[in-house]
């Protein structure tokens, strides 16, 4: 049996950009096994090039993703909602193992199912080579983004 993941569709626009900030912050944990909970057990996601589906293929795939995408920090922005469904805008901050930085801008479309969690994920992403001087998103890692620090708008990202 599922458990919830609050909100619960059909999302309101408050509703919408909470689960929209609660996902935010659980990428930004760099956890793969929290950030695949909030996914259906059989959910299908594409990343990129990538479909994988299921918990395990989606843990499996973050790992891999934050073994390479060091100091990754994530910002999001809810772009639409309706029903089920929530679009969000991104962008977020990486270095390699060489200390080479990359701004990563994308959107996702997700569809919940009653209990809150992901089904579909279908996330579009396009790569930005960038200096550490040219980076944006700054606050400790240890944590989720501060309420005080800037989103996107704010950043004319």
């Amino acid at each position: 049996m599922a458990k919830d993941r609050q909100p619960l569709p059909p999302f309101t626009e408050a509703s919408a950009v909470l689960k929209v900030r609660t996902a935010e912050d659980a990428w930004n944990s760099c956890d793969p096994a929290r950030v695949a909970l909030a996914s259906a057990a059989g959910s299908l996601w594409r990343n990129r090039t990538e479909i994988m589906q299921g918990r395990p293929a989606i843990t499996r795939f973050l790992a891999r993703t934050w073994m390479r995408e060091l100091d990754y920090r994530l910002i999001r922005e809810l772009w639409a909602f309706g029903g089920s469904r929530i679009a969000a805008r991104f962008a977020y901050e990486w270095h390699d193992p060489a200390g080479r930085w990359t701004r990563c801008y994308g959107t996702e479309a997700w569809e919940f199912d009653r209990h809150g969690l992901v089904r579909l994920r279908h996330a579009s992403i396009n790569d930005l080579p960038i200096t550490e001087a040219e980076r944006k998103f700054h606050w400790d890692r240890t944590g989720p983004r501060p309420p005080d620090h800037p989103g996107l708008s704010e950043l004319n990202l």
